[in-house]
């Protein structure tokens, strides 16, 4: 992934995926002095991330690894599947005792 953040809540995740995911790249920080990102910088973030260099594959097998981790976490009776559902009867708690 390559992040160009604009405004926002963009440059945080822009950083999540480059620093912490370690899933991709970002070229917010890159910029001319007029404030634009040059097409020989975003060529280059390109070809970190579709390379076959280490860095590059580097960052396939992390975004595989979160990949896989959210496939887990979504199916039924994982994380995100158990929060889902444990929400959905608290609302629906409340909802009876509004009817």
């Amino acid at each position: 992934m390559v992040g160009f953040p604009q405004w926002t809540d963009q440059g945080t995740n822009a950083k999540l995926v480059e620093d912490v995911w370690k899933t991709g790249v970002r070229v917010d920080d890159k910029v001319n002095e007029e404030g634009i990102v040059e097409a020989m910088e975003i060529t280059k973030c390109l070809e970190v991330v579709m390379g076959s260099g280490g860095k590059g594959e580097e960052l396939r097998r992390n975004a595989e690894k979160w990949k896989c981790l959210a496939k887990d976490a979504v199916k039924e009776g994982g994380s995100s599947h158990r929060n889902m559902r444990t929400f959905l009867d608290y609302v629906a708690q409340d909802l009876d005792k509004i009817v």
